[in-house]
């Protein structure tokens, strides 16, 4: 187990440097100067030459990169080109919010998809499967900005008429930031738990159908623990996996969520950085992003030895 961890981690060094290494590249090639965002339209030749002397654009590239990959080994991820904040104090302030947004909907749309994903399998080409494929068909068919859009529409007025204050952005754990939080998690869980529903059925099916459950089931074990001990355990091996991927990508992909429901998270950040040409805020947050990435199919992959007990890790 802990040379697996190891390698692993390695692994993670790599695929970190791959990432910083790329988004680098494609973010200097840009076709829009940093010194004419920052500068404005009007800002002269001496201007913008300045500017780029100041941010030490008027070096090398690989003088650039190399003071780059320099400050990402000190855990420096710079400023921001346009207030001059440090990147890492701006994603701190912000991360919060957004992973009580993404935790709490990874919450719904698991629990939820497995639950729904389980009862449709138990249940094949029976009514109950049926309704659950509208379900997910529905699920897979709405987008997320349209669900936000749709839910606000409907609860907005009945929450301001109780008091909420919904539109204000706040630190987590403050007065209502729970009540607040409810709708964005349903708008950003609706088409994942469509999503995780159609993956645990089709796994369930896989496993029911395996020899070493007809097995289980012929010695007279009770259809519950058949399906909830022996298949259930066997068949979350690939919507775990799953979750991990989703869980580590959806903390850079809350921008529309975010947006309509105002909440000032890492999306917002993003946004905000990308319509302002602010390279290294978007530079850092890819790289956080990215790390989310790595450790949770971390965690996936160690967790599968508890998962099936097939799986050893070497």
């Amino acid at each position: 187990m802990l040379r697996f961890v190891i390698r692993r981690l390695l692994y993670s060094v790599l695929v970190l440097w791959l990432v910083a290494t790329l988004v680098f590249v494609f973010l200097h090639i840009s076709p829009v100067p940093v010194e004419r965002v920052i500068g404005g339209p009007r800002a002269t030749t001496d201007t913008l030459a300045q500017i780029r002397a100041n941010l030490g654009l008027d070096q090398p590239v690989i003088v650039q990169y190399g003071r780059f990959l320099g400050r990402l080994l000190r855990g420096d991820l710079g400023d921001s080109y346009i207030n001059g904040t440090s990147v890492a104090a701006l994603v701190r302030d912000r991360l919060p919010t957004t992973l009580w947004l993404v935790a709490g909907a990874g919450v719904i749309w698991f629990v939820g998809g497995v639950v729904t994903g389980v009862y449709s399998a138990t249940r094949a080409r029976g009514a109950g499967d049926r309704l659950v494929t509208l379900f997910v068909l529905i699920g897979l068919s709405t987008p997320p900005f349209v669900m936000a859009l749709v839910l606000l529409y409907l609860f907005s007025t009945k929450l301001g008429e109780a008091g909420v204050p919904f539109f204000e952005a706040g630190p987590p754990l403050q007065e209502h930031f729970l009540q607040r939080m409810i709708l964005p998690w349903i708008a950003l869980a609706f088409l994942m738990v469509a999503a995780y529903t159609r993956l645990t059925r089709g796994a369930m099916l896989d496993v029911l159908g395996e020899d070493y459950i007809r097995t289980a089931r012929a010695k007279g074990i009770s259809p519950k623990r058949v399906v909830y001990r022996h298949g259930l355990r066997s068949a979350l091996t690939p919507v775990v996996t799953q979750f991990g991927i989703d869980l580590g990508a959806l903390i850079g992909s809350t921008i529309v969520t975010e947006k309509v429901f105002g909440l000032q998270g890492v999306g917002q950040l993003v946004y905000q950085s990308i319509n302002l040409g602010d390279t290294p805020v978007i530079i850092g947050v890819t790289l956080m992003v990215t790390l989310f990435v790595v450790l949770a199919n971390l965690l996936v992959d160690v967790g599968y030895s508890f998962l099936d007990p097939r799986v050893r890790l070497s």
